[in-house]
């Protein structure tokens, strides 16, 4: 019976679904009943707070769109509802089955996402538990279900539940206990396989969310069920040839193995091809085939952005049980290569640390991903579909998706293979260290096995990570073990991250490199057992870095690793305007230096070949380090971003009172090149000198000096001194610009003498869906800000150095305006206006 104020539930009838189901004859035989939707109710522990719950979801979203609680995002609200985590919440809904059930020889419950401790009920019998946010569980419930049936989820609070096995865990303590008082967040996270910034982070709210987050199903069938299918590329060197693995895994039900037939077809490619199969029974079993491409086919690879083409191929896979029974399912096939080159450096110790994809090097240019939301529901394609466009349009070609958050839903990776946006996936271990008894490790290996029969045929992803900063966490004594107890800690280190996630990763995908940690020395760690003395050594592996106390305008500062993965500065939202200059700003000359280092070794440090700022996206409204407002606005950082990670770009930095310019190119070709350098006094629109350098060759993926003069004699040759002027240079090929121009400041802007105020007038046009926003400046004005208020949409440029009299923008808006909102809307702001 449904609970008191659950009501009538419509009934839900089983449905045909090409979802591989086999067994049985006719349409009936490939079934699935989804308990989706909003048919659930969700009521506390002691059944005095109840709301109708829509699935996939939690419990916040279910009060919220009940109108039982205000925007949890509102002020302090984070503390304010701190007791729905605390409380135990039950989702439950009846559901209909046919009346001739018991044909089926198998009735499962499959859940895709529970979020994360629970038992489930079904007709008020236990049919199983979980403990695991990042796995899908499948319950046997088929001696339970009947033609009507009632269901409960029944959670336990995460608080609870993390401090409990936290309490257990009595023969040595695994830190770090709770968080910094000042996040006012939850303890003991790492002793519960949810996502760990949900118990609260440096940037985001405490929300340990309850819910069924994703999909839950009732599936039936008489001989097996495909539970996954994969479809990997491999290509033959020595034959010059492209094969695609595919992997099918099965519930088989039948009392022996099941002889069958597997038959793979890629139209496209003119190859089909077909294979005797024998499944055992159990729910272990698997088939691993090669499938041959036509020698005949012309092949398109998959390249990240910027390279080539992200085409992929269908492949529509047919199993044929017992030579009757049909699954038929389609996958997308792509073929791409991937390589963490990690070799010896000529002139330096250590080793290199890049990627080549289809034996291309390739410069790694990106940011971190977090959660974009702390309700994951909240997470709509458009959210996914708005970030990851502006992750590209951005010239960005990768993403780190941080390990403290989720394993993305398949949309985000679906839209990364069609954007060309690499993903160096994290599993989802960060900033602590981990028990190692025998149930959380064998969850654990239960989680990596699922997230990589789900993902491993995605080829935007190029690497597997154990963790996030762990391996740091220890060489560096951040928990303040004391020596004798270290080696303990070690151990489960390695118990971890070696014994367990990597040796389930080299079982499951071989086609991907996979490092213990970020940041990690690589091979150099493995050496060293795993944890390196220094994780951070510029010599080897990936390095993150945050200095807040050091001159971030000095490149001099920064370390030269051979892959930077993680560096940023904070920002408050676009409300505030000096935090916005000065994060944008830090991260551009940043940036620029790891790019300039890719192809030289100066002191035995450098080539470094990637750049992944921290962070791209907000969990919510706050100050943070990301480049993109919660919502989907660009901060001033994201459209540096865009110029910063140009193909072709030129830098400009000083070295011991010579000014240096550097040439940058990401294509695949050489280019003919200019480089045309202006100095402009900041009192005139006229530069005070203008002049070419002879025409140079810029090879193809490199970086390399194209000038060097010492900067007292340009100023002497210009007429001007340090705080008078400014130096704007660009690129030319053929006589005009190629990429975006660049500026260089003598001084400190602070210091910048005969620098004013600008008068700026906009003019707001119309040409279709585009607004055109022309400027006009009386004077130089650096980091011109536009801003529209709240008519969401992205400008063309924004937090420009201004220095020609005229601009023309365009403002593209996500919802419906006009010239006349625009024009009342639109605010210009500048440095002067700080200071």
């Amino acid at each position: 019976m449904a609970p008191p104020g659950l009501g009538r539930v419509p009934a839900l009838l089983l449905a045909a679904a090409a979802a591989g189901l086999c067994g049985g004859t006719g349409p009936e035989a490939r079934a699935r009943l989804s308990l989706g939707g909003g048919c659930w109710e969700v009521r506390n522990g002691n059944g005095s707070v109840r709301a109708p719950a829509t699935v996939p979801g939690n419990v916040h979203s279910a009060l919220l769109g009940a109108g039982g609680i205000r925007d949890p995002y509102y002020r302090f609200n984070d503390e304010a509802y701190r007791w729905i985590a605390l409380d135990n919440w039950t989702y439950s809904r009846t559901f209909t089955l046919p009346p001739d059930l018991r044909k089926w020889k198998r009735v499962s419950l499959v859940c895709d996402g529970l979020d994360t401790a629970a038992s489930i009920l079904i007709n008020n019998v236990t049919v199983g538990t979980s403990s695991n946010m990042f796995r899908r569980y499948t319950f046997d419930c088929t001696d339970v279900v009947q033609e009507r049936n009632y269901i409960e989820v029944r959670f336990l609070s995460a608080i609870s539940y993390a401090a409990q096995q936290n309490a257990r865990h009595s023969k040595y303590s695994v830190p770090p206990n709770c968080p910094p008082p000042q996040q006012k967040g939850e303890c003991h996270v790492n002793f519960i396989r949810k996502e760990q910034c949900s118990f609260s982070w440096d940037w985001g709210p405490s929300f340990p969310t309850q819910g069924i987050w994703k999909d839950i199903r009732i599936e039936v069938y008489n001989i097996c069920h495909l539970t996954y299918l994969t479809a990997t590329s491999v290509y033959d060197e020595a034959r010059q040839k492209w094969s695609v693995e595919i992997e099918s895994f099965y519930d088989v039900v039948s009392s022996k193995p099941v002889e069958g037939e597997l038959t793979a077809n890629i139209p496209t490619l003119h190859t089909h091809q077909t294979y005797k199969i024998l499944l055992d029974k159990g729910e272990g079993s698997s088939s691993k085939v090669r499938l041959n491409i036509n020698q005949n086919a012309s092949i398109d690879p998959w390249w990240p952005h910027g390279y080539g083409n992200q085409t992929g191929y269908k492949m529509t896979v047919t199993v044929t049980v017992e030579g009757e029974h049909h699954i038929e399912k389609s996958i997308m096939v792509y073929f791409r290569t991937v390589e963490l080159m990690q070799e010896p450096v000529p002139g330096s110790p250590g080793l290199s640390f890049y990627f080549k994809i289809n034996g291309l090097p390739i410069f790694i240019k990106g940011s971190n991903w977090i959660p974009a939301d702390a309700f994951l529901d909240r997470v709509t394609l458009d959210v996914l579909r708005n970030l990851l466009q502006s992750t590209v349009d951005a010239n960005m070609n990768t993403l780190r998706v941080w390990g403290g958050g989720v394993y993305e839903q398949d949309e985000f990776y679906e839209l990364c293979d069609e954007l060309g946006i690499m993903i160096w996936q994290d599993f989802m271990f960060a900033c602590a260290l981990y028990p190692t008894d025998k149930s959380f490790v064998d969850s654990v290996k239960a989680e990596v096995i699922h997230q990589i029969r789900r993902l491993k045929s995605h080829p935007s992803i190029i690497i597997w990570s154990g963790n996030n900063e762990n391996e740091a966490a220890l060489a560096s004594n951040w928990f303040h073990i004391s020596p004798s107890n270290m080696t303990l800690y070690l151990d489960d280190y390695v118990q971890l991250y070696v014994n367990t996630v990597r040796e389930t990763v080299l079982q499951e995908d071989r086609n991907r490199p996979y490092i213990t940690s970020s940041p990690t020395n690589g091979k150099e760690s493995i050496q060293e057992h795993w944890v390196a003395k220094n994780p951070y050594d510029d010599h080897y592996g990936d390095v993150h870095y945050y200095n807040y106390y050091k001159d971030c305008w000095d490149w001099t500062h920064f370390p030269k690793p051979r892959f930077a993965s993680e560096y940023g500065f904070q920002s408050w939202p676009s409300f505030s305007t000096l935090e916005r200059v000065m994060q944008a700003q830090c991260i551009k000359v940043q940036t620029e230096f790891y790019r300039r280092s890719q192809s030289e070794v100066i002191d035995g440090k450098g080539l470094t070949m990637g750049a992944l700022y921290w962070q791209l996206n907000d969990i919510w409204q706050a100050p943070s380090w990301s480049s993109i407002e919660y919502g989907g606005k660009w901060k001033m950082l994201h459209y540096f971003a865009q110029d910063f990670f140009a193909p072709v770009l030129p830098v400009a930095f000083e070295d011991r009172g010579t000014l240096m310019i550097y040439g940058i190119s990401d294509l695949l070709k050489d280019l003919q090149l200019v480089l045309q350098v202006r100095l402009y006094q900041w009192s005139l629109m006229e530069p005070a000198c203008v002049f070419h350098t002879e025409s140079f060759s810029l090879k193809a993926r490199s970086a390399a000096p194209v000038y060097k003069e010492v900067t007292s004699d340009l100023l002497k040759h210009c007429g001007c001194s340090r705080v008078h002027c400014v130096v704007i240079f660009s690129l030319e090929l053929n006589s005009q610009r190629l990429g975006p121009a660049n500026y260089y400041l003598l001084s400190s802007l602070k210091d910048a003498q005969t620098l004013r105020k600008p008068q700026i007038n906009a003019t707001v046009s119309q040409r279709g869906d585009t607004y055109m926003i022309s400027l006009r400046t009386t004077s130089i004005a650096p980091y011109v800000w536009l801003d529209v208020g709240n008519v969401s949409g992205r400008f063309s440029e924004n937090g420009f150095l201004m220095w020609e009299e005229n601009k023309l923008l365009t403002f593209i808006p996500w919802r419906s305006t006009n010239i006349s909102e625009l024009s009342r809307s639109l605010t210009i702001h500048t440095l002067q206006d700080i200071y």
